[in-house]
């Protein structure tokens, strides 16, 4: 097990049965309140980030996917665009909905957020049944833009998250 993934081991907690009966979060509160190993999960995420080429942009999934994305884009010198959920951006945007393990949801980004030929890596904490991940792929497509590749804290393979993501590059610091 490598470095990043024992910490995660250590410091993310599994929560049963929330938000609903038959799912478990990953807690990533703990691991947060841990400086030194939230400093390397973050220089983790970036060297895989790193390792898919050169990017313009990192989006960012509400809202977990705000607190590692944001240093990681500062990491690789790139801009982040932070995907919304919907109604909670000020400007025109554009919005895909999708189907999550425990419901619906709609997320959106600023319509002048990316431009066409823009490069984009798309971060999360955690890689479930793989909606939140394929919407924002479709909202960087919506934006002319392309994606190089997804990085995620941690990977859940049994809700097949993967399959959804086609042939775009995913690496992941953990799998439970």
């Amino acid at each position: 097990m490598g470095e990043a993934a024992a910490l995660i081991e250590k410091w993310v907690r599994p929560i049963p049965d929330w938000p609903e009966p038959g799912v478990t979060f990953r807690d990533i509160t703990p691991l947060l309140a841990q400086p030194e190993a939230f400093a390397s999960i973050i220089d983790a995420l970036a060297a895989a980030g790193e390792e898919l080429g050169p990017v313009d942009a990192v989006l960012g999934i509400e809202a977990r996917g705000f607190i590692v994305g944001a240093p990681v884009a500062l990491k690789l010198g790139a801009g982040f665009v932070p995907v919304r959920k919907e109604g909670k951006l000020p400007s025109e945007t554009l919005s895909v909905s999708y189907e999550l393990e425990y419901g619906e949801a709609t997320v959106e980004i600023h319509a002048d957020a990316l431009q066409p030929g823009d490069r984009v890596l798309v971060i999360d904490d955690v890689l479930a049944t793989g909606g939140t991940l394929e919407a924002a792929d479709a909202l960087v497509a919506q934006a002319g833009a392309t994606v190089t590749g997804h990085v995620v804290a941690i990977e859940l393979p049994a809700l097949g998250g993967r399959s959804r993501l086609g042939d775009i590059p995913l690496r992941s610091l953990a799998t439970f």
